[in-house]
């Protein structure tokens, strides 16, 4: 007996799987049939509305849309007779009066017109219905109703797919229309951009606003199409490059493990900066007349007065001299340097062994220390592994879901749809952020707003219910997790009714977490840097640990320890040794095994002792101790705690070297400038917060000399003696693989065909583990450990002169500092300026009124911004983004740091904010 069904198509013998459809059999087997409403791509359930796919079935009066028609034993399908031929042709002819003149279409080369050719439909004999206005509210995307089918992909996009609940069909009959919110225009709805209806749209309705001239009539098509990976956030999402003319003309996403086709506003229009007018393009070198370092101001007419043009001979001989003479008049701890998340696996492997080899120091450190420095070094300490134990899709198997201190649809928007498809589909989602969330929250079973900083306190309470009504799974903790007796005494100190006031939760609220939690049959975290950027770092993701070794909810489907990446790389830079305290694949550096291996794998001699951290980094090059740096995609000016402290001390070095694609605040410090690529010019892996290692390909061209970072850097490294070999980038990644367990398995051939693999990978034909921990952890007793934490305040409390808690973050449109979405056209459209954000109740007490300036001071410094109304702030709480230069949000941070995760806390200090007279009267 045999589960396949057998059945005929246009007399042809066919089988299909259960569940499958006539289309997708059609498919396969080369068939073709016209449809409109169906997208095959994952996450779009056929509706069989629009007809085009209309096929008979032998026997039956009707006729069958054969996208969700599934056949059954012994069925004749008929695809290419005369019936359905002639009902697809009226379908056509309908749909094309209701249509622009091809000429005149908004697409004319949409799948519409593609489906009418092929069914011989030009013309219509039926009337023309009344045209609708077209919408151009919106920066990004054009609505042009007049192209309109009511195919209903749209909808099913926002709503199903991306879960965004934006758009609807409104009206009815001949008055139907496909409405944004309540009929509003695009552009005043509360579309957040994603621009998956574009993607989906068959007819031209919804469309690219760029790649349409003023008519609203597309002029422009793709010359070439180049597969690749998005350069914003961890999710890796998998895109397709459309280049025209050496240029990207729009983006659509790809069917990669990770998004399955979707995207965010970033991903697909926010890849215009790489040909901003500000990119760099040749090599250049500080002025001797130039003011000193620090003294002198970014005019932004011109950033590049202080700077004259060099050829590459001159400006690496520049950089790698001055590197070589401070290592060897002052020693190698004299030097130091700072890589990128943003860019390949390959460049940071090659970056830290620069660093390691030819500065002679572990002095190497990225912007891992300051987002998830403190998650990594609990997973470490507790699990011997800091990476995920399970995706982000493995929320569609879970039961139970907590998001703690995260805001994935700000920041990890295309994993924020599958965590609110699973809470669609019956997951209890637990929400739980100091600042209210919206977006999220209204897919949560329980959206728990607590006080900020009492992370610990909320989550041993929520332990002292797990092991007061005994939901602790104890035959899982007694064959795989070390601590619970020391645990169990701890959060005896916490019960919930003690907790509730010092956590701003009510005690039933917790008990209820924490049942949830414990007694699901698959619960998983998912935590970002609400829980990481506190001196207490650390300790939550103890917590978060605690929890789920207590519970067994880890190493199964839908289980697992999910700490959300930032960067596009900041799991493949931190695999491949870009910390100070670890070679590549988290080997430490003081372990003398392991110095060893590296030592006779690299032909050198190496450091033993334990580098300093990004932080400790720019304290040392105040205090004169670091007198020389290479910074390469890193914008310290920018991201550190203590701006003001950071800037002087880049100020103090006596050679700075900055790798960079714009003049950022940090390149401006440099003594030598270097044009390098930006992602979609290059060739390399990247690996997301998945664990999936994806190819990365160049779509488009270096502008003017720029040349690839991995180059520039091997250069550096040649140029002060030490020269590694490489003529290309599957080179590097070859040496890597070489002695990187991690990447068993994974080639570079491998990736070229098939794009992504998940590590770890048992075997050259496996397509990776995706849930790891199922047998035991990467421990030296194969066991995972729970570690008893206790509360500790904020570095910085509110007091009578600052008595605001000031937070900060990203926003949906801008990421990281702002270099690279500042210069993108759409994103800066969509929030051009700096803001602070604060409960309207708070403005309204103050007498103040949205969209004033105001400034903020801490003990730091002071920034002026204007306020924004937001009901997700608390009262008692500011939020400012930490992406505009013009207000730097990290002049008013607190450098103070976690003890084990070296982080520093950006989500608390005291700030005071006032009304800036100044501006106000200036405006």
């Amino acid at each position: 007996m045999t589960d396949t069904i057998r059945f005929e198509i246009d007399g042809r013998t066919v089988e299909a799987a259960p569940g499958e459809t006539i289309w997708t059999v059609a498919k396969r087997e080369g068939i073709e049939i016209p449809h409109l409403c169906h997208r095959p791509e994952p996450g779009y359930r056929p509706d069989g509305n629009c007809r085009a796919c209309m096929v008979q079935v032998e026997g039956e009066r009707a006729l069958a849309a054969s996208c969700i028609r599934k056949p059954s034993e012994g069925m004749k399908v008929s695809v290419a007779g005369d019936r359905p031929s002639r009902a697809r042709e009226l379908v056509f002819e309908l749909l094309v009066s209701d249509q622009p003149a091809r000429e005149t279409s908004h697409d004319p080369t949409s799948q519409f017109w593609h489906w009418a050719d092929q069914v011989g439909v030009a013309q219509s004999r039926f009337p023309e219905r009344e045209q609708w206005q077209p919408d151009t509210s919106h920066p990004a995307m054009a609505v042009n109703l007049d192209a309109c089918i009511h195919c209903n992909l749209c909808v099913r996009a926002c709503r199903e797919v991306q879960v965004n609940d934006v758009i609807g069909l409104a009206h009815r009959g001949h008055d139907a229309k496909v409405v944004f919110d309540f009929d509003d225009p695009m552009g005043e709805s509360t579309c957040v951009a994603c621009g998956e209806c574009v993607q989906a749209c068959p007819t031209g309705a919804l469309m690219e606003s760029a790649l349409l001239d003023e008519q609203q009539t597309r002029t422009e098509w793709p010359d070439t199409q180049v597969e690749s990976v998005c350069p914003f956030c961890g999710v890796g999402c998998q895109v397709t490059y459309n280049v025209k003319d050496d240029r990207i003309i729009s983006v659509d996403g790809r069917n990669g493990p990770s998004n399955e086709q979707r995207l965010c506003v970033k991903g697909r229009f926010g890849t215009d900066y790489s040909r901003h007018p500000h990119r760099l393009q040749v090599p250049m070198i500080r002025r001797a007349d130039a003011p000193k370092r620090g003294d002198d101001k970014v005019d932004p007419a011109n950033p590049w007065t202080h700077f004259r043009e060099a050829s590459w001979e001159e400006a690496l001989e520049v950089a790698a001299g001055g590197l070589q003479r401070i290592r060897d008049r002052d020693g190698s701890g004299a030097l130091a340097g700072f890589g990128s998340a943003k860019g390949t696996n390959e460049e940071a492997y090659l970056f830290q062994k620069t660093v390691r080899v030819a500065f002679g120091t572990n002095n190497v450190d990225h912007c891992t220390r300051l987002c998830h420095a403190s998650s990594v070094a609990a997973l470490m300490e507790n699990l011997g592994s800091g990476g995920v134990s399970a995706p982000f899709n493995a929320a569609s198997d879970a039961e139970c879901i907590i998001v703690i201190g995260a805001r994935p649809t700000e920041n990890h928007p295309v994993a924020a749809s599958y965590l609110k498809q699973a809470a669609k589909n019956g997951a209890k989602l637990i929400v739980m952020d100091p600042r209210y969330q919206v977006q999220l929250g209204r897919y949560a079973w329980r959206n728990v707003q607590f006080k900020p900083g009492q992370d610990v306190a909320l989550l041993n309470a929520m332990l002292h219910t797990i092991f007061a009504e005994g939901l602790e799974d104890t035959q899982y903790i007694q064959a795989h997790a070390d601590g619970v007796e020391a645990l169990r005494e701890k959060v005896k100190d916490f019960p919930p009714k003690e907790m509730a006031e010092l956590v701003g939760v009510d005690a039933q609220t917790i008990k209820e977490c924490a049942r949830a939690y414990a007694t699901s049959n698959a619960s998983i975290i998912f935590w970002g840097m609400g829980v990481s950027q506190h001196v207490h770092g650390t300790d939550n993701s103890r917590s978060l640990i605690n929890l789920a070794l207590s519970t067994g909810q880890i190493g199964r489907k839908g289980t697992g320890l999910h700490p959300l990446r930032g960067q596009n790389n900041v799991q493949g830079a931190s695999d491949a040794g870009m910390i100070p305290m670890v070679f590549p694949d988290y080997k430490p550096v003081t372990n003398a095994d392991f110095k060893q291996q590296f030592e006779d794998y690299w032909g050198t001699e190496l450091d033993g002792q334990k580098g300093l951290t990004v932080v400790e980094i720019v304290n040392a090059a105040h205090d004169g101790e670091i007198k020389g740096m290479y910074v390469m995609g890193e914008n310290p000016a920018m991201s550190d705690p203590d701006q003001t402290h950071a800037r002087a001390a880049l100020a103090k070095l006596e050679h700075l070297v900055v790798q960079e694609i714009f003049l950022t605040e940090t390149a401006f410090h440099a003594d030598v400038v270097l044009p390098a690529s930006a992602q979609q010019e290059k060739t390399g892996t990247y690996t997301n917060t998945n664990r999936q290692v994806q190819l990365g390909r160049p779509a488009i061209s270096l502008p003017g000399e720029a040349r690839q970072d991995w180059w520039i850097t091997h250069e550096i490294a040649r140029r002060m003696g030490h020269d590694f070999g490489f003529a290309q980038v599957r080179e590097v990644y070859a040496e890597m693989a070489g002695i990187m367990p991690s990447l068993a398995n994974i080639t570079w051939d491998r990736l070229e065909r098939e794009g992504s693999v998940t590590y770890p990978c048992p075997a050259p034909d496996h397509p990776g583990e995706p849930i790891v921990f199922s047998e035991g952890f990467p421990t030296p007793s194969g066991r995972g450990g729970m570690k008893p934490v206790d509360i500790t305040p904020p570095a910085e409390l509110p007091d009578q002169d600052y008595p605001l808690v000031l937070t900060t973050g990203r926003q949906l449109e801008h990421w990281h500092t702002g270099a690279m979405t500042r210069r993108a056209r759409v994103l800066d459209h969509l929030e051009p300026e700096a803001i602070v954000s604060m409960h309207p109740r708070e403005i309204g007490k103050r007498g103040w009124r949205a969209g004033q300036r105001v400034r903020v001071t801490t003990r730091r410094g002071s920034i002026a911004l204007v306020l924004r109304a937001d009901r997700e702030v608390p009262s008692g709480m500011i939020f400012i983004p930490f992406a505009y230069a013009e207000a730097a949000a990290n002049v008013l941070t607190n450098p103070q740091i976690d003890p084990d995760g070296k982080i520093p806390e950006f989500k608390f200090c005291a700030a005071r904010i006032e009304l800036d007279k100044e501006k106000q009267a200036a405006e």
